[in-house]
């Protein structure tokens, strides 16, 4: 099936991009979560626009990307959750909670979709953290997760 990304996808592509892929993953979980539109002769006008609205909200060279990189680096991030006696957290911690909690550190306003875990964080302690600010460029960030 063909369709046209109106997010980024990991490993699929960026939004404005037409791909094609198993009928299944597109109308069970691309589509319903609004990650893609099903594509349409008619459709390929949204694609302009789509790559329109992409370059206004992406960092747009690589210097503004490092810029970026330096800040957050510089950044000390403290995420107070819940826990248990052993240290384990009641759930876990999500990109959107480190993103949070870079906004509340004073760093720089980062999408959360861009917050790249690797693992999901279940225990208390410091974690690598990766932040994909450019395609060639990452900033990596210590994050502490404390007892609340």
């Amino acid at each position: 099936m063909k369709i046209i990304l109106t997010h980024e996808v990991s490993g699929l592509g960026t939004a404005g991009d037409v791909v094609d892929v198993k009928d299944g993953y597109a109308r069970n979980y691309l589509v319903p979560r609004g990650f893609a539109i099903r594509w349409t002769k008619g459709g390929e006008k949204d694609v302009a626009q789509i790559r329109r609205a992409r370059k206004i909200h992406e960092i747009a060279t690589i210097e503004q990307a490092n810029e970026i990189k330096a800040k957050l680096e510089a950044v000390k991030v403290r995420l107070a959750v819940r826990s248990g006696d052993a240290g384990r957290l009641f759930g876990s911690v999500t990109p959107a909670d480190v993103a949070s909690a870079i906004k509340a550190a004073g760093g720089p306003d980062v999408d959360k979709r861009r917050v790249e875990l690797g693992s999901p964080i279940k225990t208390l302690g410091g974690h690598q953290v990766s932040v994909r600010l450019h395609p060639e460029v990452a900033a990596k960030l210590g994050v502490e997760v404390v007892a609340a």
